[in-house]
């Protein structure tokens, strides 16, 4: 048998950036100067619903608000837990009174989630029940507090 030897040969154009040669090279040796990075499908703020992840959810937004308006009959009292998971990372979860206790069913992929803006505050996110449907309301920070709005009340009050 023979032995045979794989050369392999990189080409790029001289023109390129240090930092382009870095990364074509950058494979092919190993480099311990690598730092961890927050990845791009790591979200700082996060609302989590008890619905399967295909749900018809209503999204509104109003000035100083969001609101999330869905049917369902699966619930009964609920509330929401604010969980900061690392710093910079904040999830709202919305469950039944019910179940005191996070369980295994909240990592399930198939969970209805959404990215939420920065310009919320997740601890003071409210959950209800009414009429078959869950309305959750999450507020967002003040960032004009001279102007009053025509709809600041469409927050406050319960759907």
């Amino acid at each position: 048998m023979s032995c045979r030897k794989w050369n392999i040969s990189i080409q790029y154009n001289i023109m390129n950036s240090v930092s382009e040669a870095e990364t074509i090279l950058g494979c092919f040796t190993n480099n311990n100067n690598n730092k961890l990075r927050r990845l791009p499908h790591v979200f700082s703020k996060i609302l989590q619903l008890p619905l399967p992840s295909d749900a018809d959810v209503s999204v509104e937004e109003h000035p100083n608000c969001f609101r999330f308006v869905a049917e369902t009959n699966s619930l009964g009292h609920v509330e929401t837990h604010t969980l900061h998971i690392h710093p910079g990372v904040t999830k709202i979860i919305v469950r039944a009174t019910h179940s005191l206790q996070f369980s295994l069913d909240d990592l399930n992929p198939h969970i209805w989630r959404l990215r939420l803006p920065e310009s919320i505050i997740p601890e003071l996110a409210t959950a209800v029940f009414v009429d078959g449907e869950l309305v959750v309301t999450v507020p967002k920070a003040d960032d004009d507090d001279d102007e009053e709005s025509t709809e600041a009340n469409d927050c406050s009050t319960i759907y």
